[in-house]
């Protein structure tokens, strides 16, 4: 257990040193500082707001200091009419006092938590058996990515148009940067599985986001199989770690590969009235 925990607690560590502020939206359009706050902007009217610690230059963060930050953060973007959506996004292990309450009270809903998994990319890396009629590639090509984007949509609940400003950001990162990969898994023709590998320059971490299966296509290792995949591309672009903010879905999966759960994230997000 303390070998378990002190590995855990290294992971985090490298994750909070490497992971957060601006490397956290390296693919945006711009950024702005707000005290210990980053704030990014992308495409499709989305604002996203990360950091790693909300302590300022007056001390630790308070209730006070936090709400404050909240309050002139949403400032940033009200002013902005192709802002249509933000993103705060909080962390389990993070001091944040009131940090919630006050995000509430400026419109901001919270979405259900997820964990943060932290490994080895090799644990992931080795061979999985696909069910037969199921093959697992990489896309590039346009109308991939869009019924790519779909299917996930799909399958999360979300919108068509979020779907499209979804298909369109990735379209122009895949054209203009070196720092996305798009995976499905599809049987027969049709996407059942997909997700997207961001290896993250100037570190150990590569991340594997977006997973989504189809229910009916679910619990017969498709999902691991598309893992392994990115996994071996993580490996070969240079990547020791893969991280995850993984729902109650994918995390048993990867905590059987040997990743720990190091944290927990919530997403907030406010709308536009």
């Amino acid at each position: 257990m303390t070998d378990t925990h002190e590995t855990s607690a290294a992971l985090l560590r490298a994750y909070d040193a490497q992971l957060r502020e601006e490397r956290e939206v390296t693919s945006s359009l711009d950024t702005a500082r707000l005290g210990p706050l980053v704030l990014a902007t992308f495409m499709g009217g989305r604002g996203f707001i990360t950091y790693r610690s909300l302590d300022t230059d007056d001390g630790p963060a308070t209730r006070d200091s936090v709400a404050l930050l909240v309050e002139q953060a949403l400032e940033h973007y009200l002013v902005k009419p192709e802002i249509t959506r933000v993103e705060w996004k909080t962390r389990g292990h993070d001091h944040a006092p009131g940090l919630h309450d006050a995000l509430v009270a400026h419109g901001f809903t919270p979405d259900e938590p997820e964990s943060i998994m932290i490994g080895e990319a090799q644990l992931l890396a080795g061979d999985v058996p696909l069910p037969e009629g199921v093959t697992v590639r990489r896309v590039t090509e346009e109308g991939d990515v869009r019924a790519m984007c779909a299917m996930q949509a799909e399958v999360f609940g979300d919108d068509e148009a979020q779907a499209q400003d979804r298909a369109d950001e990735i379209l122009n990162r895949l054209r203009t940067r070196d720092d996305l990969e798009m995976w499905v898994a599809e049987h027969d023709g049709t996407i059942v599985s997909a997700g997207r590998l961001e290896p993250v320059a100037g570190t150990e971490f590569a991340g594997i986001w977006g997973g989504a299966t189809r229910p009916a296509f679910r619990g017969r290792g498709i999902y691991r199989a598309l893992t392994s995949a990115r996994a071996r591309s993580a490996i070969a672009r240079g990547k020791r770690y893969i991280n995850s903010d993984s729902t109650e879905f994918s995390r048993p999966i990867l905590e059987r590969s040997g990743f720990l759960k190091v944290s927990t994230t919530t997403p907030y997000e406010w709308r536009r009235p």
